[in-house]
């Protein structure tokens, strides 16, 4: 999360650093990071991170396997551009984070086992959903718009899959008399087994495989696949295809329905709309730059730019958005710029090879001595939604006019194509930009999505399956998961919330026992540090994570510089902010937009700037 890292060197200055981190770790667990003005807060971020680096990576790789995905052969392309499916990103390594490899860990591997029925399924799933996740009245995030919601669902479908779930041998839940619930036994689809790993017991470590790259790649936008990215490309000019009214071209190629994949509704389908549209204004500005250069070319060097562009947005503008802390604003910032700060970055460039000078992107790729993966961990903590509202009013961003009244409902699977085809892609952007998401908390979990309706007509329980998945997939419970990331565990559930009320309703539902709390309703119970949509506990996987991402990835890291992007693409990522793209294509949000210096703010209303 942050961007300073106590330099290896002397057994000297390790010694002093082990000092230093482990003196911040115990000041953080007496008091907290959060209570202290920035520069110390700063301070013990930093070496809470050292800690998470050194005693939170682990690499299920070294588990038993039967095989894995296999990298084709070594290709000089491949020095300046991605592949489809991640491959050679780690020249020495080519399959670390490819398609089809293994999620890592961020406790250690003994502890990262699925507890035996009956306790996997207790308490059940079912009865935590409806006392301690029903929405009874929305709590809005007021300082953040719903665009935060659809641009974390648009990151996932980049970052992480389990893949498709077999409809065999479902997770049974008993359900109770007054459950209106119309299917009795409830069933939930498990999880496909790691094709890789050979019988094992249930108290071994449990692993499971990422379909899509591991990578911040834009896999969600351009493929897994050589054959999904050709399908999506144009052929001209590097451009990937754009259908009627704008929308990505690959809504409506053959044989695809987006309307019949999980999970598609209207906010994912309009940054994919977005970013599409933002990959052919790249390939435009290249090709005025380089009008010799092939389709490929153009196409690999726009695909390049456009990924990193969102994961500037993500760092720097989405994620102190939902974190709004002064300390963790400038951790951010510090993460891509360094402490030179982005004024020196703009105005000269780097002026340091070291992360902690000029950011992350352009240093030293390093994976702290484990091979890069995304974990199941951090895919537990992403769990957010509670972010999505119920309630949608779509509205004109010419006069805030109310063009139609939509549940959440409505604008999924088909319903979000016929928004799409009815409303003004700047209008929905409008509305996106003028409603306040959800708190990520207890009692706010969408109605829709505890019952959501899955594209083969069959209902299911996401909270309930939120639940039941942390579990399935070996994930600690809260006070567990708190112990291995070096935090106090709760002593009792009032020590979590600071709600009397809350608190009882948790002793209730876990007979008492705070051990056996999840980490998922534990996450949403917790007081939340200023400016923070989630919790503190989940924030310690952001700080390891969120730095890891950008440091082991070459082409964020030691590529991210003009002989591989171009200076047109680094000038590009440089000056555009998520802002800047969204004028670009929809000018007419200018209005809504002058007043934020964030997009995923509150925009103002159009009855409030005539």
């Amino acid at each position: 999360m942050v961007g300073i890292r106590l330099e290896k060197g002397s057994q000297g200055r390790s010694s002093l650093s082990r000092i230093y981190d482990a003196a911040a770790v115990r000041i953080d667990r007496r008091i907290g990071w959060s209570r202290f003005p920035p520069p110390l807060g700063l301070a013990l971020l930093f070496g809470l991170r050292n800690v998470l680096r050194r005693e939170n990576l682990f690499d299920t790789d070294a588990l038993p396997s039967s095989g894995g995905p296999v990298a084709a052969p070594y290709d000089d392309r491949y020095l300046v551009q991605r592949t489809a499916d991640g491959s050679w990103n780690d020249l020495d390594e080519p399959t670390m984070g490819m398609a089809g490899t293994r999620f890592g860990r961020n406790v250690p591997l003994a502890n990262a086992y699925r507890e035996p029925e009956p306790q996997l399924l207790s308490p059940n799933p079912r009865d935590l959903s409806r006392a301690l996740l029903t929405r009874t009245t929305f709590q809005p995030a007021e300082t953040v718009n719903s665009l935060v919601a659809a641009w974390i669902q648009f990151m996932v479908r980049d970052w992480f899959s389990h893949g498709a779930h077999p409809t065999d041998n479902p997770w049974v839940l008993p359900v109770r008399g007054d459950d209106d619930w119309p299917d009795r036994p409830m069933e939930i689809p498990r999880t496909t087994p790691d094709p890789t790993r050979p019988p094992r017991s249930d108290d071994s470590p449990w692993t499971s495989i990422n379909v899509v790259s591991h990578w911040w790649d834009g896999s969600q936008i351009y493929g897994t696949t050589r054959a999904e990215q050709q399908r999506r490309r144009s052929k001209v000019d590097g451009k990937l295809r754009v259908g009627p009214g704008g929308l990505p071209g690959y809504f409506d190629e053959p044989g695809k329905d987006p309307a019949r994949e999980p999970g598609f509704w209207l906010g994912l389908a309009l940054f994919h709309t977005v970013f599409t549209r933002e990959h052919n204004a790249i390939c435009d500005r290249l090709h005025a730059a380089y009008p010799d250069w092939s389709d490929d070319d153009l196409f690999e060097r726009a695909r390049l730019i456009n990924a990193a562009l969102m994961a500037k947005i993500h760092t720097v503008e989405w994620t102190p958005a939902v974190i709004s802390h002064p300390t963790t604003v400038a951790a951010l910032r510090t993460n891509w710029w360094g402490l030179a700060g982005e004024r020196i970055h703009n105005l000269v460039g780097r002026i340091s090879s070291s992360e902690v000078i000029s950011g992350i992107p352009g240093s030293e790729t390093d994976h702290f001595d484990v091979p890069y993966s995304l974990t199941e961990e951090f895919v537990a903590v992403y769990r957010m939604h509670p972010l999505v509202r119920d309630e949608w009013s779509l509205r004109s961003a010419a006069d805030n006019t109310v063009l139609r009244e939509s549940t959440l409902r409505d604008l999924t699977g088909a319903g979000a194509l016929d928004a799409l085809a009815k409303i003004s892609t700047a209008d929905l952007l409008y509305s996106f930009g003028t409603l306040h998401p959800g708190l990520v908390t207890l009692h706010n979990f969408p109605h829709h999505l505890q019952n959501f309706i899955r594209p083969d007509g069959k209902l299911q329980d996401l909270a309930a399956t939120d639940i039941l998945r942390t579990r399935e997939l070996g994930v600690p419970r809260y006070n567990e998961f708190r112990r291995l990331l070096h935090l106090e565990p709760a002593k009792d559930f009032a020590d979590i919330t600071g709600r009397s009320d809350w608190a009882a309703e948790l002793d209730r539902a876990y007979d008492g026992d705070v051990e056996r709390l999840d980490l998922v309703v534990g996450l949403l119970a917790e007081r939340l540090p200023r400016g923070f949509a989630f919790s503190d506990t989940a924030f310690r996987i952001f700080i390891l994570m969120a730095s890891r991402r950008l440091n082991s990835d070459r082409f964020l890291s030691r590529d991210f510089r003009p002989e591989i992007y171009t200076q047109e693409g680094i000038d590009w990522i440089g000056r555009n902010s998520l802002s800047t793209v969204l004028l670009r294509h929809f000018p007419e949000l200018r209005p809504a937009l002058r007043s934020v210096e964030n997009a995923f703010a509150p925009w103002t209303a159009a009855d409030d700037h005539r």
